[in-house]
């Protein structure tokens, strides 16, 4: 009985250790913004990234998560579950959408940042920041249209632009 406790244990463990590195598992833990790519999905979030306009200012941490510890690692392990299981098991909706718990903590990211000038904005307003979310008017800041928002094309988006075809909003 032992010996099949330590088999199924070493079992466990091999599999376990095998997929957290094949997921790449110890680069979710920094704050780098290409672990965000170790999916596909997340690509187009990322080439949209590194155009926009915060992309000097903010990594995907700085909006996407708890500025605070251990907030943020609660809802960084939330998150990565979710991904996971959903990346998994196929049943993540695509294009991949922002969960309603992601866009309370955008939107008190946005204002952390932008505190004064969300105050000034909402003067005198009895609901404050929370009435409507940043991103409804600023939706494009973080990921926007990769066309219209600068930057070089990636080697993927110049052999896009050059297939014929269909022209594809935002490709050419």
């Amino acid at each position: 009985m032992l010996w099949l406790l330590a088999v199924a244990t070493g079992l466990a463990a091999g599999v376990g250790g095998y997929t957290f590195r094949y997921a790449e598992g110890f680069s979710y833990l920094s704050k780098d913004p290409k672990a965000c790519v170790n999916c596909h999905i997340m690509r187009p979030e990322y080439d949209g990234w590194q155009k926009a306009s915060h992309h000097g200012v903010a990594a995907c941490v700085d909006c996407h998560l708890p500025a605070e510890f251990p907030a943020n690692y609660l809802a960084k392990t939330e998150s990565g579950y979710r991904h996971s299981k959903g990346f998994t098991a196929q049943t993540f909706h695509e294009p991949i959408e922002v969960s309603e718990g992601g866009r309370k903590i955008l939107q008190a990211n946005c204002i952390r940042c932008h505190g004064n000038l969300v105050a000034e904005m909402n003067a005198g307003d009895p609901h404050g920041p929370e009435h409507v979310d940043c991103v409804h008017c600023h939706a494009d800041v973080g990921h926007g249209d990769r066309a219209g928002l600068g930057g070089p094309y990636s080697n993927s988006e110049r052999t896009e632009a050059t297939m014929p075809g269909p022209v594809q909003e935002g490709k050419r």
